[in-house]
């Protein structure tokens, strides 16, 4: 099978958050099973291209010109960048400046998914694989479609625009019309033959007013070709037994030894007393609405209580950033906070020093980092949405499987009763060494998830999905 997979986002090249190391994981996983994958990511301007072969692309006015370059990027084989005079800018989606939004976001990522409706005519793939809304309009470009795969890694983000953009749609424009405006995801999942989200309990989530995004009826009537496969993590790059961040590498079996060598880490680096009994507790997140940091934040008062500290890194909206560093400088004993990073070595340290690993989503499509957490050892405490239900094992609930703690309701009381719970269990050491050794035993890679995408292509090629 040959397939074109169209990201806005893909690990290393281009990243912003989750989309990235998901999209980066699956095409790995494909092309180790097999599957021919050809990836087509915007041309952000700081990319070259190896042993590259380009041409132009039609589009219609007024996204042209496009133009199509291929070859080998960044040590990753047969990549195509879309050019355009509007996508190549210092950041995907945002002003650095100022943090806001670029002003014209709608028509770079609806000329970048009229570029993906051209190389599709250029190329014909077997299979058409989209993902989010910067390529969900494709669709609406093409006169003869190949099956299309829409993965919907968020429905927080649907890239709404002015309604006027509705009449350079060549096809099917309706399906994009979202009372006076145009909502390129909502197109997508109309038009796509199947739509795939992150994990199976947002693809239930999502049918509800609550989490629907206003999409929840639209969403309801795929039936069928509404499908939930958990992500995965890459867990070469994310395994303790060979971490070269941390100061001393462990397997199930010296998960105390390197644990405590991490530990000593972290806190010699927030500058707090090496001997401390205090719980660590480690957050790693994008300081956005979605992620529950106004649940995070009312929770800083208690950490004297309980007793413990907090790590945290994260960056992200403005103002959630500044109520953390207030926060941080208010409580140095307590709070260490890293917000003007991504800082890859330090995360890796956090998931491995910290007694318990917290993640207050509002929701959670998915989510990584609890996973990345339980394969270092670390237990989570987390919200009871989306993947985090998928992946985490109440230890209250199900004491002999359990991998972690979910809260049973999703709200300040919620959470901070769950850690409570988790504090509880860290200081019953037989039982949490097991629950560590069950979260780092479990196979938490993209094989499962990508032949799971395999067999819908399969389905789609042979004309059997339904």
């Amino acid at each position: 099978m040959k397939i074109l997979f169209a990201t806005a986002e893909l690990a290393p090249l281009a990243r912003v958050g989750g989309l990235a190391l998901a999209a980066g994981g699956l095409v790995d996983e494909l092309r180790r099973n097999g599957v021919d994958v050809t990836v087509v990511l915007p041309d952000y301007g700081d990319l070259d291209v190896e042993h590259e072969e380009s041409w132009d692309l039609e589009a219609p006015a007024p996204f042209g010109p496009l133009r199509a370059r291929r070859g080998r990027v960044g040590g990753i084989d047969d990549v195509i960048l879309v050019s355009s005079t509007r996508l190549a800018r210092p950041h995907p989606y945002v002003d650095p400046t100022t943090g806001q939004g670029w002003p014209d976001n709608d028509e770079r990522f609806l000329g970048f998914s009229a570029g993906v409706a051209a190389l599709s005519n250029d190329l014909e793939p077997d299979v058409v694989h989209l993902n989010d809304w910067h390529t969900a309009a494709a669709p609406a470009f093409m006169a003869e479609r190949p099956p299309i795969v829409l993965t919907v890694h968020t429905l927080g983000y649907q890239g709404v625009a002015d309604g006027g953009w509705l009449h350079a749609l060549p096809h099917d424009a309706w399906c994009y019309a979202w009372y006076d405006g145009c909502n390129p995801l909502l197109g997508g999942i109309r038009l796509a033959d199947a739509v795939v989200t992150v994990s199976p309990n947002y693809a239930r989530e999502i049918l509800t007013p609550e989490q629907g995004m206003g999409l929840h009826e639209q969403l309801a009537g795929l039936g069928n070709r509404l499908v939930g496969i958990r992500n995965g993590i890459d867990v070469h790059a994310w395994h303790p037994s060979r971490d070269q961040f941390l100061p001393r590498t462990y397997d199930a079996s010296t998960l105390e030894e390197g644990r405590l060598a991490a530990r000593a880490a972290l806190l010699d680096l927030a500058g707090w007393d090496p001997d401390t009994s205090d719980r660590l507790l480690g957050v790693v997140t994008r300081l956005v609405d979605q992620k529950g940091i106004d649940i995070l934040l009312r929770m800083l008062p208690f950490l004297e209580d309980l007793p413990a500290r907090l790590v945290l890194l994260g960056s992200g909206q403005q103002e959630l950033v500044d109520a953390v560093r207030r926060a941080a400088d208010a409580a140095p004993d307590r709070i260490h906070a890293i917000t003007d990073r991504y800082d890859e070595p330090l995360s890796h340290l956090i998931f491995a020093g910290t007694d318990l690993f917290l993640m207050p989503s509002r929701f959670e499509p998915c989510g990584l980092a609890q996973m990345q957490a339980m394969a270092y050892g670390t237990l989570p405490v987390a919200t009871p949405v989306g993947g985090l239900v998928d992946t985490i094992v109440d230890l209250d609930a199900d004491p002999a499987n359990g991998t972690g703690i979910l809260a049973r309701s999703n709200d300040d009381l919620g959470f901070l009763d769950a850690l409570h719970r988790g504090l509880r269990v860290h200081k019953l050491a037989a039982r949490r060494r097991a629950a560590q050794r069950r979260g780092m035993s479990t196979d938490w890679s993209w094989q499962a998830p990508a032949w799971s995408q395999i067999g819908i292509y399969r389905a789609l090629v042979d004309g059997t999905f339904s």
